[in-house]
């Protein structure tokens, strides 16, 4: 089995191989079943990554769940402290090129902090995951240890294309599992053991 560092490799590369007309056909798909799901339906507050690179769009997503009414929380990557600090967004205008050009919110008052709790889905990026949940991050472990501090049971979701899914990934005890992946082609509700 490959390490995690190639496996990474081959699916950044798989991931920036797609074209960009027919990611954009993709991106749709992924967010129309993302946007049915009775969990996503069900949520008043979502928290999102945005979107960089050749990611699945979220920015779409993240419009329409402030159209819907729902709150929207998003990362800020602290280099220092190595974690994520989270705020809520109004618009989609709120983001700015922050840490490694990924988009991050630029309205940091007090008022706008969040903590991953009050999320009821958390929506996470990953370069790879397979049918059990486990999933390729892209080697930093900030959702890691973001995701650790869950003290409730939160449904997180993984938009991914279909080209991210592998049959298995290695996993340690420290990785987060992922509960549900929208690729184009399907929703996979990942059988977790334990």
């Amino acid at each position: 089995m490959l390490d995690k560092a190639s496996l990474r490799k081959d699916f950044l590369k798989k991931r920036d191989r797609i074209p960009t007309e027919v990611r954009k056909i993709k991106d749709k798909m992924i967010a129309v079943k993302l946007a049915s799901l009775e969990e996503f339906r069900n949520a008043g507050v979502v928290f999102y990554f945005a979107s960089f690179r050749t990611e699945v769009d979220t920015l779409g997503m993240i419009r329409a769940s402030i159209l819907e009414g729902k709150r929207v929380l998003l990362p800020k990557v602290d280099k220092e402290g190595h974690n994520l600090r989270l705020f809520e967004i109004k618009s989609t205008d709120e983001l700015t090129s922050g840490y490694m050009g990924i988009p991050e919110p630029s309205v940091l008052s007090e008022d706008r902090i969040a903590g991953i709790n009050e999320a009821d889905v958390v929506i996470i990026p990953g370069a790879g995951f397979d049918m059990s949940g486990n999933r390729i991050g892209y080697g930093a472990g900030y959702y890691d240890k973001l995701l650790s501090g869950l003290t409730k049971n939160i449904v997180i979701i993984a938009p991914a294309y279909e080209e991210q899914i592998a049959d298995s990934i290695p996993s340690e005890p420290h990785d987060i599992k992922v509960n549900i992946i929208v690729t184009d082609r399907r929703v996979i509700r990942c059988v977790t053991e334990g």
